[in-house]
């Protein structure tokens, strides 16, 4: 606690040898963050200058590497200044703002995920309808609600959680998350309940949307001709891959603040940094490999390069 500002300072605990590996962390977290924005941003560029990428699945994906962008430059700054720290320390609002940051960004990518199974859904599904309702106004809605509504809900718990005393400073993580809770003197229910509520309205109404479209998709596809079945599968695996992949991560971050001191710290960490590194990665790796309009215009552009 710093008297003088009555700023309250947080202890990082969840890296493994710090002083150890120090460098190795570094370099491999500012890679890792350059490789975000420049294949997440290539991504994006592509989608914005080729008029052919300007329908509803490339604008969701555009706005899915958004994300991962404006993420990454919120978070990955400090977790550079700690690595070369001799002490990984962070204000108390500035964990909050992470916290909020981290998930109203989960939230969105749940929403945005959502929005993206609907289109598929309605341009296999209901072919001559889509024109009609995948219009420009949809489209604008989707992406405000996937911001704002994810937004809003996580700002609830953060503002409440302001004001609330602490009694324990260290947090056992590399950022800030939903452990906060642990250094709250006393457990609030009423941020526990509204937690249940939010970890329902973010995460498991999505997801259960998701699987139901899907399950119509694969349905109608599995009763049309091969053509039919092959256009579905090229456009619903990627966005498949990617909510298996980050529905993995969100089980193990619940499981993390849940179970809390019941994992190593080692288990944290790589749970952390799947979150923070490989997931970023893994969405622009996936388009770009397996949609096949990216991939082309990715070709395209590297022959050029060369």
């Amino acid at each position: 606690m710093d008297g003088k500002l009555n700023i309250t300072y947080i202890t990082l605990d969840g890296y493994v040898d710090v002083n150890k590996y120090r460098y190795l962390y570094f370099v491999i977290m500012f890679m890792s963050f350059i490789l975000i924005i420049c294949f997440n941003s290539t991504i994006v560029c592509i989608i914005a200058i080729h008029r052919n990428l300007h329908e509803p699945m490339y604008v969701f994906i555009a706005a899915l590497l958004i994300n991962s962008v404006i993420f990454s430059i919120v978070i990955f700054p400090k977790l550079l200044i700690d690595m070369l720290s001799e002490k990984q320390i962070i204000s108390y609002q500035t964990c909050l703002f992470q916290w909020f940051v981290k998930y109203s960004f989960a939230g969105s990518e749940y929403f945005l995920l959502s929005a993206m199974s609907y289109d598929r859904y309605v341009s296999i599904c209901k072919p001559l309808q889509y024109p009609m309702i995948m219009k420009k106004t949809t489209i604008s809605m989707f992406l405000v609600l996937s911001w704002l509504l994810p937004a809003c809900q996580t700002t609830v718990p953060v503002v409440m959680s302001t004001n609330i005393k602490l009694c324990y400073f260290t947090l056992k993580g590399i950022s800030c998350s939903s452990l906060v809770y642990k250094l709250h003197c006393v457990t609030s229910r009423l941020l526990h309940i509204y937690g249940l509520v939010a970890l329902v309205n973010i995460i498991i109404l999505p997801v259960l949307f998701i699987i139901f479209t899907y399950i119509r998709i694969f349905v109608i596809t599995y009763r049309s001709c091969r053509e039919v079945r092959k256009k579905a599968a090229q456009t619903c695996l990627p966005h498949l891959l990617v909510l298996i992949h980050f529905s993995c991560l969100s089980v193990f971050d619940v499981l993390m603040v849940r179970m809390g001191n019941s994992f190593p710290q080692i288990v944290h960490l790589i749970i952390e940094l799947q979150i923070l590194l490989c997931h970023p990665l893994f969405n622009p790796i996936i388009y770009g490999l397996k949609m096949k309009e990216i991939h082309k215009h990715i070709r395209s552009l590297f022959s050029k390069m060369m």
